[in-house]
């Protein structure tokens, strides 16, 4: 009984098993977070974007398992996926983001961020454009990614919106990703 008092107890012990979901296994260690950039506004031939962008830094690589683009205005827009791109614009951090897993006494902190713009001049530059998807009013597409697309320090994955038709209408939108961070294992 004396060596079970000083013996360490975990609350709640990870192990992966076949069938859990990785993103589930993610989840529990803290290391899956999700967020959206709301309000997201341009009119004319300007555009919005909103990204995961991984500071130099960050020692992670950040793995996009979800990204969703809603459509919440009357004109349909023209979603573009980017890889590694340099956004445009003047770039706004979202707040509206958070560890997927709130049951931590200290809650986990992403070391991505989540910037977006509103009414940029320009597309994304120097990267790749990787696929484009045209969202009509009042649908969300969705597409789930299963941590495939991995980016290192200093890589992004950015989702802009303009509009698919020459337009007066101020196109609007919402993009939602969901996340992981692994730590880069330094080589000694």
């Amino acid at each position: 009984m004396e060596n079970y008092k000083n013996s360490i107890l975990l609350p709640n012990p990870i192990t992966q098993v076949a069938d859990m979901p990785y993103a589930l296994y993610l989840s529990l260690q803290g290391k899956y977070f999700v967020g959206y950039a709301d309000d997201m506004k341009f009119q004319d031939k300007n555009i919005a974007w909103a990204g995961l962008v991984n500071p130099v830094n960050s020692r992670v690589n950040l793995h996009i398992y979800v990204w969703t683009v809603t459509n919440v205005g009357k004109s349909p827009l023209t979603a573009r996926i980017w890889f590694n791109a340099e956004p445009s614009g003047e770039p706004v951090k979202s707040e509206l983001v958070t560890p997927s897993n709130t049951a931590f006494k200290t809650l986990p902190i992403p070391r991505v961020n989540l910037l977006q713009a509103n009414n940029a001049l320009n597309e994304p530059y120097d990267g790749d454009n990787v696929f484009t998807r045209k969202v009509t009013p009042e649908v969300t597409i969705a597409s789930e990614e299963v941590g495939k697309f991995i980016f290192p320090p200093g890589g992004s994955f950015i989702i802009s919106l303009s509009n698919l038709e020459e337009s007066n209408e101020i196109g609007e939108g919402r993009v939602a990703f969901g996340w992981s961070e692994e730590k880069i294992q330094e080589i000694k």
